[in-house]
């Protein structure tokens, strides 16, 4: 594959863009390939600027459940152009997408719509703050949530193997010193913390299916105990669905594990392949949002009425009979042979999936907690993203990300997919 001009590019944009990239894994890093640029995108299917095609598997990092260029998302937003791009006035577009929301999920009587799910997160740590009148904001290993600088501690992701304590330069110690990390999927530190400071934690923010670390599920039971210890001791519980949200089920992963947060944060999906994020909870709480309460947030672009229209009519495709059915057997197409495959070898891998999100590891039989990525062959990822990437196929280029089936998935590309990743196995 000689990408010539996706080559000249990237060399040409690392003269006016740090790194020439505006999201540092966009740079395929530690991967020996150059990074993609993209030309176009339609169904499952990207187009670089050389003109190579792919099966795309990354899908935006998860908002395009629906495919790229989807026509209903195409018709809303073009129509919305015509109207005006933004305003900074408020739209019946929010009210329409805030009702549907409401509607659907249970723990959300409030929400309101920022532009990224970093802002979201920010929002949802100064909140919780301000609504509890406590400092201490509690995280786990591997979970990454955007950033902003108080959750930026021991994240997943690209930040792991890249900066020291997977966290960043220019952040005061003064930005963190309240945020406590403990280890993801285990119950006896949480409840030994509350034990010794309950009364002086805010909030207990978590990714109940860590999708930045790879797809890594939250257990029921440490998921419940955070619901539980947060209501004993008054502290805030807040679900980071940034990445479940309508994408593991209509109600998200709340609704996979019949637990209601406090708090919601929703990203991708939301905005339909448009700049959206949004936070939601209980009237109590939200309603300590300014213009109502002394917690203040704004923002230019929040609402925006072409991601409000994308978003609503995505949510509205979700919503269809069978869909997440249909998203699940599309993706078994690839991990059940594959789990099958590396069980009955006894490889130093293994696939895990929750509904249309899987990841591929390799170096070890099972990932549940942030200390078992320690274990990871990286260079084993690099050889398979390699192999996979010459033969058309674009899965999400980091060991310690998501992959992401769309419901536009044709049968076709998804057996291709899978006789790759077999193929590629054979040979370790």
């Amino acid at each position: 594959m000689e990408r010539t001009l996706s080559k000249k590019i990237f060399e040409k944009s690392q003269k006016v863009i740090p790194g020439g990239v505006n999201s540092p894994v966009r740079s395929f890093p530690g991967l020996g390939i150059s990074p993609m640029i993209v030309k176009s995108g339609r169904g499952d299917m990207v187009t670089d600027i050389d003109g190579f095609q792919y099966i795309d598997y990354c899908m935006s990092w998860g908002p395009l459940i629906l495919g790229h260029a989807h026509p209903d998302v195409v018709e809303v937003a073009q129509d919305q152009l015509f109207k005006g791009s933004s305003f900074g006035i408020s739209t019946v577009e929010e009210l329409e997408i805030a009702e549907w929301i409401q509607h659907v999920i249970p723990s959300i009587e409030r929400i309101r719509f920022v532009s990224s799910g970093t802002e979201a997160l920010s929002t949802a740590v100064r909140l919780a703050r301000g609504f509890t009148e406590r400092k201490v904001i509690v995280k786990f290993d591997g979970n990454y949530h955007g950033s902003c600088d108080a959750l930026l501690v021991k994240a997943g992701s690209y930040l792991r193997g890249n900066i020291a304590e997977a966290s960043s330069k220019g952040i005061p110690q003064e930005s963190v010193e309240s945020t406590i990390t403990l280890p993801f999927n285990e119950v006896e530190p949480l409840e030994e913390l509350f034990a010794k400071i309950g009364d002086q934690i805010a909030a207990v923010f978590v990714e109940p299916i860590a999708g930045n670390m790879g797809v890594v599920p939250g257990s029921g039971a440490f998921l419940g105990a955070i619901r539980k210890l947060t209501a004993e001791h008054g502290a805030l519980c807040v679900f980071d669905e940034v990445i479940t949200g309508f994408r593991v089920g209509l109600t998200g992963a709340q609704g996979i594990y019949g637990i209601e947060p406090d708090l919601t944060c929703y990203g991708k999906i939301v905005g339909g392949g448009f700049p959206a994020a949004a936070i939601g909870g209980s009237q109590e709480i939200m309603d300590y949002l300014a213009p109502l309460g002394p917690v203040f947030q704004a923002g230019t672009l929040s609402g925006n009425p072409v991601a409000m229209r994308a978003g609503l009519a995505t949510l509205k495709q979700c919503q269809g009979v069978g869909f997440y059915d249909l998203l699940k057997k599309k993706t078994d197409v690839i991990t059940k042979p594959v789990h099958q495959y590396i069980t009955k070898r006894g490889l130093d891998a293994c696939i895990q999936q929750v509904g249309s999100m899987f990841t591929l590891f390799f170096g070890t039989n099972k990932v549940e907690t942030s200390s078992d990525l320690d274990k990871l062959n990286l260079d084993q990822f690099r050889r398979f993203f390699q192999s996979l990437f010459i033969k058309g196929i674009y899965i999400s280029p980091s060991q310690m990300e998501t992959s992401f089936v769309s419901i536009v998935h044709q049968q076709a590309h998804l057996e291709k997919t899978r006789d790759e990743i077999l193929k590629f196995l054979e040979g370790i």
